[in-house]
């Protein structure tokens, strides 16, 4: 990977957490010129991956979401940590639904080693994956497939989803607001998690620390429909004492 693109790597994660900042304040923080900022920056948005302000850059606003390529070279680590302490909440021979997303599709990795999982996706990834342990039995929900990052959505995923019963329903989710309200783009994709969490005994939500405060706009739920939320630490103390008040429990990687 060059300098440049290492460089607009860092500045997504960076934008990620923060959501917004100055050319000057990013140009002082990557220790570059403001001119070799701004050109980051243009190509990034002309990309659709940053949205440009006056003075400064910003994620895209809360009706689009980040392209699934570049949600998967984000926070890596990060997710591979979250996933592996969720793993250890599973039992073998336990029945999981799991959604769409790149940290559940970290779950779906973290999971290989356990025994006789019975598995019901719209995630087709998570389907690949899973399929690679001989002992699971891996269930995919009818649908259609969006092309871009293999999810499964519609009316006929919903129907069949609302058929079973799991013993755990593993979510993803695009932002949580400090009301704790469960927040992402596609009203088809948050119907789809909708059913998952009406017909899971529990629901562990895994998320990486960067989706609290950030904007989507459509509305999943609730932080009290949750047993656990999976993240990485440090959280502030306004967003544990929020979770804490919903009685879910947090687990921190």
């Amino acid at each position: 990977m060059s300098r440049a693109d290492s460089r607009k790597k860092n500045l997504l994660e960076f934008l990620n957490k923060r959501g917004y900042a100055t050319i000057e304040e990013l140009a002082q923080n990557f220790s570059v010129t403001p001119q070799t900022m701004r050109r980051d920056i243009n190509q990034l948005a002309d990309e659709g991956r940053v949205q440009r302000f006056h003075g400064g850059v910003g994620m895209p606003l809360s009706t689009e979401n980040i392209i699934y390529d570049q949600r998967k070279l984000l926070f890596t680590e990060e997710k591979r940590r979250i996933a592996e302490l969720l793993s250890h909440h599973i039992p073998d021979g336990a029945s999981l639904c799991i959604n769409i997303g790149t940290t559940t599709e970290a779950v779906a990795f973290a999971l290989l080693g356990h025994k006789n999982l019975r598995i019901l996706t719209n995630n087709l990834n998570v389907a690949r994956i899973c399929a690679g342990n001989s002992s699971f039995e891996v269930i995919i929900a009818g649908g259609t497939v969006r092309s871009h990052d293999l999810g499964v959505i519609g009316p006929e995923t919903e129907h069949f989803i609302r058929e079973f019963r799991m013993d755990f329903g593993i979510i993803g989710i695009s932002g949580i607001d400090a009301e704790g309200n469960l927040l992402d783009y596609d009203y088809r994709e948050v119907s789809v998690a909708r059913s998952i969490i009406t017909h899971s005994r529990r629901v562990f939500l895994a998320c990486d620390r960067s989706k609290f405060g950030r904007p989507a706009m459509v509305r999943a739920g609730h932080v009290s429909q949750l047993e656990a939320i999976f993240s990485n630490g440090p959280l502030p103390a306004a967003w544990q004492n929020m979770i804490q008040k919903a009685g879910t429990h947090l687990y921190l990687a």
